[in-house]
């Protein structure tokens, strides 16, 4: 289909699973980071457990493509982190889905 995004597949384990709950989509576009949510947690803690989760996956991938070791790709990861808490290039915006029209 023309124009549409380039999605990544629902994994595996998720497939047919009727208490799944899709948390983040996340996309780049013109160069910046576009996404969705849902708020999905009770406490705002678990989101940083969350984001760890990712960090460590994405530093896997790194590791396992060879770019660099994941021990050094979670550190970078971490230290951009950090950087951008201190420092943001864009704290951007967030908008409600009622004020999107979805």
């Amino acid at each position: 289909m023309p124009g549409a995004p380039k999605e990544q597949p629902v994994p595996p384990d998720v497939m047919g699973r009727d208490d799944a709950v899709e948390v983040l989509r996340a996309f780049v576009v013109d160069g910046g980071l576009s996404i969705a949510f849902t708020r999905a947690f009770e406490e705002p803690d678990m989101w940083g457990m969350m984001l760890v989760d990712i960090a460590r996956h994405a530093a896997r991938a790194f590791a396992k493509e060879g770019v660099c070791s994941e021990e050094e790709a979670l550190a970078r990861i971490v230290e951009m982190f950090q950087n951008e808490l201190e420092r943001p290039t864009d704290p951007g915006s967030t908008t409600p889905r009622s004020a999107q029209g979805h």
